[in-house]
């Protein structure tokens, strides 16, 4: 609950982040773009119970804010808005979401709201890191024994979880800084309940460097090669989102399992030139290796759930239908043109009414995700 001063706070801090403030608004209704019917919701519900939707990329509730230390004064405007996972469990229950990414963040405390982005602005005090995320996963671990959601250990664990009425919980990490570049800690993060990594966010690390930053390494480096066969060892998914080309390349040369690049779109002369965009020649060699790409509803050249459906078909034109997923970025997302779990129905009727087969449908809302976990875990 916000009280009036965290409420001015926050109310001061949007003021000063200028267009970098969607950051810190609430929900607003996005529009549609197209019509669909009653009918059509209630088939898509029907087809829902029978499929199960999973978002292989989001931070439902933003758990990963609670109790974080050393944050600058706009971030901690941002942490005062508080965290919301009941609403949000409560919203994929309703839009018969079976399961998700539980991401934590563990680059959060290094970051600042300048020129309308985010940006690390110092870098970590020693043990900071590890500290940090032990902290966050164990706030996404009391969803688990509080209740609120069903731990996804392996891909077993799905189906339990629908049968049992639980929204799923897949917990991640985004960023690999947790690591500070050490192998041996992949699988103490894995006992830990962790079962995917994005190796890198908004910093340049141990591993490698980042799309949006300039380069140091060049590329992966030989702590990234080890933390790669550390992961395809325990069975820990490998997620390329936010890695620059090179080092992604580098992760596609070292793995000997798929790895999927969670929440980005393609580079083309159909968008916008977004440096979170990957080239077309980095999907294919995703796709080429059985990995997929989650579709990113961020708000770049786009304005309704139409233009996502939009995105959705582009990626399927570029890596065939079998390596595309669903990557919202929930409650963390850049104007986010999905940013309800309860549109789920919407969605998937909007996908079915311009022509997706329901089995090339069920593959892109959950079956290419549940396909790639069952092989790359052990």
């Amino acid at each position: 609950m916000m009280n009036r001063r965290k409420l001015l706070i926050a109310a001061g801090a949007v003021t000063a982040l200028g267009a970098g403030g969607w950051w810190f608004t609430k929900k607003k209704s996005v529009p549609i773009g197209f019509d669909v019917g009653e009918q059509q919701i209630s088939e898509a519900g029907q087809f829902l119970r029978q499929n199960p939707a999973f978002d292989i990329h989001a931070h439902p509730g933003r758990t990963f804010v609670r109790g974080a230390k050393g944050l600058s004064i706009k971030l901690k405007a941002y942490q005062a808005m508080g965290t919301f996972e009941k609403k949000t469990v409560a919203d994929m229950q309703s839009g018969l979401v079976s399961g998700a990414s539980f991401a934590s963040v563990s680059d959060f405390h290094l970051l600042d709201a300048r020129d309308g982005g985010l940006q690390v602005v110092r870098d970590f005090a020693p043990g900071e890191a590890w500290n940090s995320f032990k902290l966050q996963n164990a706030n996404m671990q009391k969803l688990v024994s509080d209740g609120l959601v069903f731990a996804l250990k392996s891909p077993k664990d799905l189906p339990k979880a629908r049968a049992a009425g639980k929204v799923g919980a897949w917990l991640t990490a985004e960023g690999g800084d947790f690591l500070e570049g050490s192998s041996a800690r992949v699988a103490e993060a894995y006992e830990m309940g962790l079962r995917s990594i994005t190796l890198m966010h908004f910093r340049g690390s141990e591993i490698g460097d980042i799309m949006t930053g300039q380069e140091v390494h060049h590329g992966l480096t030989t702590a990234g090669k080890s933390v790669v066969k550390a992961m395809n060892d325990t069975g820990m998914m490998i997620d390329v989102a936010h890695a620059s080309e090179r080092t992604a390349f580098g992760v596609l040369a070292n793995t000997e399992q798929p790895v999927m690049c969670s929440h980005t779109h393609i580079k083309s002369d159909k968008v916008p030139d977004v440096s979170r965009f990957i080239s077309k020649e980095l999907a294919v060699e995703i796709a080429g290796g059985g990995g997929v790409i989650g579709a990113w509803p961020a708000g770049f050249g786009i304005t309704d759930l139409n233009g996502y459906i939009d995105r959705i078909f582009d990626l399927i034109d570029h890596v065939g239908v079998d390596h595309v997923a669903l990557g919202t970025d929930m409650d963390a997302n850049y104007k986010p043109v999905f940013d309800d779990y309860r549109q789920m129905p919407i969605l998937v009727a909007g996908l079915l009414a311009r022509g997706l087969g329901l089995d090339e449908t069920a593959k892109i809302i959950g079956g290419n995700f549940v396909r790639l976990w069952k092989q790359v875990s052990k």
